[in-house]
């Protein structure tokens, strides 16, 4: 069985999160310049076995896409066009960001980490694939 990455696609950096092999856990992986993800997945995908990709789409509260969809958007087909043997799929990322600042901030960590976007793009890739996860569950 192969893993499932998430994205958390922005406009400068992407954090990626991807799951164990039995896709129980989530687990963070990097942040990457959003120039080089595609880059980086390749070579990713030549050492590892990955099955899904979600990426987080950005809803407003009216469940509609938000102002930021129309980067998120393009993003997704061109991971349709690069990968197109992986299934590609969205989920919704609001409040992922605010999440993330909130556990950093929970863990204790020092004013510099919770600082670090990188870290927050991190953890809210975490936290969309943590909520595929449990979707997925309930689904069954």
């Amino acid at each position: 069985m192969g893993r499932i990455l998430a994205i958390d696609y922005g406009q400068k950096r992407v954090g990626l999160a991807v799951t164990d092999e039995l896709r129980m856990i989530a687990g963070a992986l990097t942040t990457v310049q959003s120039s080089d993800v595609i880059r980086f997945l390749k070579d990713y995908l030549l050492k590892e076995q990955v099955d899904c990709i979600v990426v987080g789409y950005p809803l407003t509260l009216q469940n509609q896409p938000s102002e930021s969809a129309r980067f998120t958007e393009p993003f997704v087909k061109h991971l349709q066009r690069t990968f197109p043997q992986i299934p590609v799929e969205r989920m919704d990322e609001r409040f992922t960001s605010k999440m993330a600042t909130a556990a950093i901030l929970e863990s204790g960590a020092k004013k510099k980490d919770r600082q670090n976007k990188a870290l927050v793009d991190k953890v809210s890739a975490v936290i969309i694939l943590q909520s595929y996860l449990e979707m997925k569950s309930m689904q069954r």
